[in-house]
């Protein structure tokens, strides 16, 4: 993320000559929440703007002056992929597609290369790179702690090739059996679920409030309204206690990819 939002705060911030903790203090946030956003390693929530700007008496200037960035990824998203990178806890849930960090590359070249309109090979190369710099955050062996819960329409509705989608859902499994992540597969026999009807994303952190976001078809909302994502969680929860504990999910797993003809 550029450093233009983060700069023009700060200069905000010492032009009203106040210090770091004093502005959290004002605008009832973190200090290092503040240095975080004014380092620009984090976008603020749409209420943390409106906090700051009249901390700052600055009208809506912050609430309504979003960040730039030059990484190949939707708009929409961009809010999220920094706050992803951030989070100590990550809770997915998909309907369709494996989840983007866990995405391997040719899977990512799938789904990415299937867009409509079309992209440009150039095009889809540099969003493949994105999603894959993304999945970094798994490489610390704790944080963030993650949790994927799976539409069975994710296994069973091939992306790409058979190899692909076994390559992908054998990846998954690896990462599940070394601990650093769990997946739960909602599997078909839960029939309907009116719940979970599209993707979604929860994200805890150490120092700010709880956000979720929702994604469609080439739009996505990030919620920061405490009441809705409550909601959103107990839709999680709900949907989560419905699935398939992780042995069984495990198990469906490795099935599966040995149905696609994946061999170790």
């Amino acid at each position: 993320m550029g450093s233009i939002y983060g700069d023009w705060l700060k200069e905000q911030r010492e032009t009203a000559g106040l210090t770091q903790q004093q502005l959290a203090d004002t605008a009832i946030m973190t200090r290092s929440h503040i240095a975080h956003i004014e380092a620009g390693r984090r976008v603020p929530s749409k209420e943390d703007a409106r906090r700051l700007d009249r901390a700052l008496g600055t009208g809506n200037v912050l609430s309504s002056f979003l960040p730039q960035n030059d990484v190949a990824t939707a708009d929409y998203f961009e809010a999220v992929r920094v706050l992803e990178q951030q989070a100590v806890m990550i809770c997915e849930y998909a309907p369709a597609f494996v989840p983007g960090i866990l995405q391997t590359k040719r899977y990512a070249r799938a789904v990415l290369g299937s867009a409509f309109p079309p992209v440009s090979e150039e095009e889809c190369d540099r969003l493949v790179v994105t999603r894959l710099e993304r999945a970094k955050i798994l490489e610390d062996p704790v944080t963030p702690v993650v949790w994927a819960l799976l539409d069975e329409a994710v296994l069973r509705r091939p992306m790409g090739s058979a190899d692909v989608m076994a390559e992908q859902i054998t990846h998954v499994v690896r990462l599940a059996e070394t601990g650093r992540i769990r997946v739960h597969v909602m599997p078909f026999s839960t029939g309907h679920y009116p719940l979970m009807s599209s993707m979604l994303t929860l994200m805890w952190f150490e120092d700010q409030p709880p956000l979720a976001y929702g994604e469609g078809d080439r739009m996505g909302k990030l919620h920061d309204s405490p009441p809705v994502v409550r909601e959103m969680q107990s839709r999680y929860d709900l949907a989560l206690s419905d699935a398939l504990p992780l042995k069984e999910s495990l198990a469906l797993l490795r099935a599966t990819a040995k149905e696609y003809g994946h061999h170790d």
